[in-house]
């Protein structure tokens, strides 16, 4: 070795111990967010719940209501509430991200293995959802590193705060230890139910959402992961083995067909719900708005145009159909309304029936009922209602 390099090797060896022991209180304090216990009251909640740390775990995201919920499997291998996290900031609008840039907040259904963790977020602590998945890709999807994590900031990601996504962070980290291979993440753009269905149903994207709840509807009525694929550019799900199960979703899928249906014809308004650039859950717009510090927050100016609701089609109320048993009262004999009718007026179902009635045209019947007439099968009058039948059909018969 060359005398200078001699010289500065005890340097550079120096130097780079230094920044060994410089970096190590760092390293440690990452490990130690990365490595932080469930809190005790969340794992009270678990046990009360029939369930614990290890046990399998789902998350499921409403960009609209800002909230991800906890989801454990417990008894009987049904995944049950564990609670709710308030988003603090989302980004772009309701729908599906289609591109990289375009600030959207995914919708879907994502699978999170352990490669996915990032404890060394700079965003305090991460994972990456998975966008995009099959779905996304097959229409044309792109874009990379879609988040849940720390601080108050988003470009497309589910922005927690550092707290709670330390907490979800746990949740997530121990599952994965527990034996689960990988994590579903389900993100909607609102609560999936009738109700929205309804109240959303001019969205351009409705047709997507349909597919959504589909697997929403499946979650709710079986209580199991959802095992989800992709066929000819839609979300498919492999049908539950217990066929008791499988007949709740049909029900369930039923009964919310019909609730929709009910919805529209009852005058359920149709809207289209536009943000400036996503939203924030209102727990945290009103700490905000008393000062509480919650770090970086990106673009504040949006979230005063979050959620503003453009009617498409204008709700009305259908009047209440009269119940029997009151208009039979006001038309009884004796009633009060009873004799208010047009003179000669006679019911519909009090008439006689008429023998030559047809959903033909008048040009169509009348040479029936003029060649009945002239045969003598039709009582004179009868086709007057009562009338001079004799003088008519002899008018007929000159012609």
């Amino acid at each position: 070795m060359p005398p200078p390099l001699r010289r500065l090797l005890p340097v550079l060896l120096l130097a780079s111990l230094s920044a060994s022991l410089a970096a190590a209180p760092a390293a440690r304090a990452q490990n130690a967010k990365a490595e932080a216990p469930i809190p005790a009251a969340t794992v009270a909640l678990m046990q009360a719940r029939g369930t614990d740390p290890a046990s399998p775990v789902l998350f499921r995201a409403y960009k609209k209501e800002s909230e991800i919920e906890v989801w454990k499997r417990g008894p009987g291998g049904r995944f049950v509430h564990i609670k709710t996290f308030p988003i603090c900031r989302w980004s772009g609008q309701l729908g599906p991200k289609r591109q990289t840039g375009d600030r959207q907040t995914p919708e879907g259904f994502y699978s999170v293995p352990k490669r996915q963790m990032n404890p060394n977020s700079r965003y305090y602590l991460s994972f990456d959802v998975g966008y995009p998945n099959a779905y996304d890709r097959a229409h044309g999807g792109t874009g990379s590193a879609v988040m849940v994590h720390g601080v108050c900031s988003s470009m497309g990601c589910f922005a927690m705060t550092d707290r709670s996504v330390g907490e979800i962070y746990a949740i997530a980290r121990d599952a994965l230890k527990g034996g689960q291979a990988a994590f579903q993440f389900q993100a909607y753009p609102f609560r999936m139910s009738a109700e929205n269905m309804a109240r959303h149903r001019a969205d351009p994207n409705y047709a997507f959402w349909q597919q959504l709840k589909e697997g929403a509807d499946r979650f709710e009525a079986t209580g199991e992961e959802l095992q989800v694929g992709v066929e000819a550019g839609r979300y498919v799900f492999a049908p539950s083995r217990d066929p008791a199960k499988e007949a709740a979703v049909a029900t369930r899928r039923a009964a919310e067909a019909a609730r929709i249906a009910a919805l529209v014809h009852d005058g359920a308004p149709a809207v289209r719900t536009t943000y400036s650039d996503g939203g924030q859950h209102a727990f945290w717009a009103s700490l905000i708005s008393r000062g509480a510090p919650v770090g970086e927050i990106s673009r504040p100016e949006a979230l005063a145009y979050a959620g503003q609701e453009v009617v498409v089609i204008p709700g009305f109320r259908r009047p209440a159909p009269l119940p029997e048993a009151v208009w039979a009262a006001w038309i009884a004999p004796g009633a009060p309304m009873g004799d208010v009718r047009a003179r000669n007026h006679v019911v519909a179902y009090a008439r006689m029936p008429d023998r030559f009635a047809s959903p033909d045209r008048y040009a169509d019947a009348l040479p029936r009922l003029v060649a009945a007439s002239l045969s003598g099968t039709i009582p004179p009058g009868a086709e007057t209602g009562g009338g001079p039948a004799p003088g008519i059909l002899a008018a007929l018969e000159d012609r």
